[in-house]
């Protein structure tokens, strides 16, 4: 790859795409229930009771995260004050943060290509999964960030070099901070697989590569602990059971107990790797990839994981996003050996791409796509004729490089991924915004309302109401009780537990998630007259 391909994929054209679709994504869509508004009410809780030690929901201690998300929400609002947009900046910052380091990864394992650093952030950025995933407020990016800082240390300390360890146990640290022990399952094979891929000859011996591991799981583990052992403390018994065993072992063996299929991940991998896995040069890359010692490092950061997680029942195709770097990396290199005269002189796959896009949005809105949301089908398909109408824009488009090429499918994938949200998820918003619903509540508890939620309930309303109070929770069996023993109370109801109830008599109504009438509010005294 010449220096002009290296100029083909500017910085400040990668950082214009990440913002565009940002911008689009911040104005469009609304926090999404359970997860986004769980994570970010929690963060809401630890803030107004002023305890950042030990995560809280609902007025009960929150188990299942740790808390290095919620602290980095918490630094937003100290420096702009507490605000809807800073939660949602946060994941896409370390996105942004991530293809950085995978820049970074490839100029450290092939210094003598550089235009590779830019080719492999361009090949990062521009997967449809992460394009999807990169504005949701969920703790994963946070885990890639963890695992690309410790496999930079692990570099390091290859080159023999103590410090890199350091990093290693930093990165282990604020993984465990992050996300658990899980950051060990990314971090510990390719260290421990080290004689596949370190060159000897830069070691001081391998006692020194074994004691450096050993060193820098215990630097992460005391990081980890320092804050693990005080919000034990803090928390009490059952949080500290819950964190110290039941998010561990507890997990882990019910993993294991439930019959999985193993090769689950299997067909879900070209999935996470669209557009590129339906791209041929793709596959010819693979075919150049060779047998050195950068590319053992990537398989042994890569393969390892993909067995254990394919072993462990608990499948989300999320679970592989730590990985997909390693896999970019060699799809980079491959690529980077490929003679830019094989290269297709249009960028077909860009217009399959977005020409499909166009199809499902003419299907979905026509009903032609099974079950489907209320909302779908509120869609406009003219909205198809945009996407025609890029694609053919893109066609006329004729890269001079393989820089080019990947940039110009990166490029289309942005554009489908804005395309969506100016369409279906515009359209579907109504249903996921729950803002209005939870200042309603608000209002109730500002005038010392008693109000239970009938069945679980995710916190999805303590932030977006500001609410300080936490809200009853109550299964359906106790609705009717509730409400005499509380008549100047407000029941949450979701009519998919009440299938044949009318809504008439609630005081709110609104589709929840697609689902019409789904999520309604009842005083005590309409509840009882309707029942």
């Amino acid at each position: 790859m010449n220096n002009r391909s290296a100029s083909y994929s500017s910085p400040l054209l990668l950082f214009g795409a990440w913002l565009a679709l940002l911008v689009t994504a911040l104005i469009i869509r609304p926090l999404l229930p359970v997860d986004e508004t769980r994570y970010v009410s929690v963060a809401w809780e630890m803030w107004v009771r002023g305890d950042f030690l030990v995560p809280y929901l609902n007025g009960e201690t929150y188990s299942h995260k740790p808390p290095l998300l919620f602290w980095l929400i918490h630094a937003g609002w100290w420096l702009f004050g507490v605000n809807d947009w800073w939660p949602r900046l946060v994941a896409p910052l370390i996105s942004l943060a991530n293809l950085f380091l995978v820049a970074l990864l490839a100029r450290r394992l092939w210094p003598q290509q550089p235009a590779l650093p830019a080719l492999a952030s361009w090949l990062l950025f521009g997967s449809l999964f992460w394009l999807f995933f990169y504005t949701l407020v969920q703790f994963d990016l946070l885990l890639v960030f963890c695992t690309l800082l410790g496999m930079l240390g692990m570099l390091r300390a290859a080159r023999g070099l103590g410090t890199g360890w350091l990093i290693v146990g930093l990165a282990i640290g604020l993984g465990v901070l992050s996300k658990g022990p899980v950051i060990l399952l990314h971090l510990l094979p390719a260290a421990l697989l080290g004689g596949l891929w370190v060159d000897r000859a830069q070691l001081k011996g391998w006692v020194c590569w074994y004691g450096g591991t050993v060193s820098a799981v215990l630097l992460g583990s005391v990081i980890g602990l320092a804050w693990a052992l005080a919000a034990g403390q803090a928390g009490g018994e059952e949080y500290r059971h819950e964190i110290f065993w039941g998010q561990t072992a507890e997990r882990v063996v019910d993993s294991f107990a439930h019959k999985e299929p193993v090769w689950w991940y299997l067909p879900w991998l070209p999935v996470l790797l669209l557009p590129w896995s339906i791209w041929p040069p793709f596959w010819r890359a693979l075919r150049k990839l060779g047998d050195t010692r950068q590319i053992r490092f990537l398989l042994c950061w890569s393969v390892p994981v993909l067995l254990v997680l394919s072993l462990v029942s608990g499948k989300q195709i999320k679970y592989l996003l730590p990985i997909v770097p390693a896999i970019i990396l060699l799809i980079s290199h491959g690529l980077s050996h490929l003679p830019e005269r094989g290269l297709p002189q249009r960028p077909w796959t860009a217009v399959v791409v977005l020409l499909f896009t166009a199809l499902l949005l003419i299907l979905a809105a026509s009903g032609y796509l099974g079950h489907q949301q209320s909302w779908v089908k509120q869609v406009q398909p003219l909205w198809a004729g945009g996407f025609v109408a890029v694609a053919f824009v893109v066609w006329l488009w004729q890269p001079r490089s393989t820089a080019g090429v990947v940039r110009s499918l990166a490029i289309s994938c942005v554009l489908v991924v804005i395309g969506l949200h100016l369409t279906v998820l515009r359209t579907a918003a109504p249903a996921y915004d729950l803002t209005a619903f939870s200042q309603r509540l608000a209002e109730l508890q500002a005038a010392h309302h008693p109000i239970a939620n009938v069945n679980k309930y995710h916190g999805q309303f303590q932030f977006l109401g500001r609410l300080r109070t936490p809200i009853e929770q109550v299964d359906m069996r106790e609705a009717t009780a509730w409400a005499n023993a509380h008549p100047d109370g407000y029941l949450v109801v979701y009519r998919n537990d009440w299938p044949d109830l009318s809504h008439e008599g609630a005081e709110l109504v609104q589709d929840y998630r697609g689902d019409p009438d789904d999520l309604t509010l009842w005083s005590a005294a309409k509840w009882i007259a309707a029942q």
